[in-house]
């Protein structure tokens, strides 16, 4: 029995944060009912496609879930919705306050049908504040929270992450939230409304920078693939590739002399402490960098590693799905696809030594579920379900 198995949640969500929080729990054994407009959500018209012409977004992000339409526009969709709710302990959504509230899915609707529901809402700037209204992305909180200023080559413009890793961030944010107000419920009978806010979430990602400016009045910069505060960190090219190193302690520079040879530098003071290494960043990593360029990236990897220092290759995609360690680990998942054949997608990053949980099921097609949901879960008839179908109600 999987952790969350009896659990029903209902994503009304897309785009990645919210759908990925659902999923998360989905893999844990929580019942995900993804609700979408007759003819498909926004996100399946969004690129990358499949050969077929397919949006691949929620088959990345709906893994484990089932699926069904309902025309929320429609008096007869707002009271399948009611009943819906009426079975359900989570509600995961990113619709702004407004229009939260104009459909009845605000927490106060929800507690006057269930005071047990857990509604968790996943947006740009959260629930509150000057800028709750808008729209927000991944993109536009990086750039507000700070992250692309500090991101980028020196001397260069600011620039995102290459991955939505703010979108990623609020789902497992949302995830943490979900599962937290399930302890609390089982202590109180009563849920709670969670606000995750990409723009919040961004923040969070900031480390020490703030402080920074404010204590020490040092605005970061941006400085490609060094750290502020390590050196030699860097990404150094050898003979075959990109490799990644990363002496960030007493410990490992002394590691790291002994594996390069450098015994003159050891013990030299101005590269024997924390406090004082990094201020020779441009030195060390160019001693680094002469080190390995004569080395094949396996031969940098294993002779720092056997050492105990940091160090790993910078991998293609092509690298990245062969790498044997990542494949045990179950962190790329094959799926099958209808007319396409296999897909991969992420595995569950948490390993449980009980009730572990899997991604194991392809996301589903539009509306795939509508029968198995309007009818066994609300009762209604074949017949029923035809004339919902017909009306463009599901």
């Amino acid at each position: 029995m999987k952790i969350l198995e009896g659990i029903r949640i209902l994503d009304f969500s897309s785009l990645i944060a919210g759908p990925y929080c659902a999923m998360l729990l989905a893999a844990m054994g929580a019942e995900v009912i993804r609700v979408e407009p007759p003819g498909g959500g926004l996100d399946r018209d969004v690129g990358p496609y499949t050969p077929n012409g397919e949006g691949m977004w929620p088959w990345h992000y709906c893994c484990n879930k089932k699926g069904i339409t309902l025309n929320l526009q429609t008096g007869r969709g707002r009271l399948l919705l009611q009943e819906l709710l009426a079975k359900t302990d989570i509600v995961i959504e990113a619709f702004t306050p407004s229009v939260k509230k104009e459909l009845g899915m605000d927490f106060d609707s929800l507690q006057a049908i269930d005071q047990g529901i857990i509604l968790v809402s996943i947006s740009g700037y959260g629930q509150y504040g000057p800028y709750a209204d808008r729209r927000g992305l991944d993109t536009i909180a990086q750039g507000m929270a700070g992250l692309m200023a500090i991101t980028g080559m020196p001397e260069g413009p600011p620039l995102r992450s290459g991955a939505a890793i703010v979108d990623y961030g609020a789902a497992l944010n949302g995830a943490l939230g979900a599962v937290l107000a399930l302890y609390q419920r089982q202590k109180s009978g009563r849920g709670q409304a969670i606000d995750v806010s990409l723009l919040d979430t961004a923040v969070s990602f900031m480390e020490t920078v703030f402080s920074e400016y404010v204590l020490l009045g040092v605005e970061r910069k941006p400085m490609g693939n060094r750290r502020p505060y390590t050196a030699p960190t860097d990404l150094f090219r050898a003979k075959d590739g990109y490799v990644y190193i990363s002496v960030s302690t007493n410990s490992f520079w002394k590691r790291m002399c002994d594996v390069a040879g450098w015994d003159e530098y050891r013990d030299d003071p101005r590269f024997n402490s924390n406090r004082v290494r990094y201020k020779s960043q441009e030195f060390l990593n160019h001693l680094a960098a002469t080190w390995v360029k004569d080395r094949t990236v396996e031969e940098v990897v294993t002779a720092l590693n056997r050492a105990g220092i940091p160090a790993g290759p910078v991998y293609s995609i092509p690298e990245i799905i062969k790498d044997k360690h990542i494949r045990e680990r179950e962190m790329l998942v094959e799926l099958e696809y209808p007319g396409v054949g296999t897909f991969l997608v992420p595995g569950l990053v948490p390993k449980f030594s009980e009730n572990p949980g899997r991604i194991d099921q392809r996301a589903p097609m539009c509306g795939e579920h509508n029968r198995e949901i309007y009818g066994d879960l609300l009762g209604r008839s074949s017949e029923e379900i035809a004339a919902l179908a017909a009306g463009g109600v599901i």
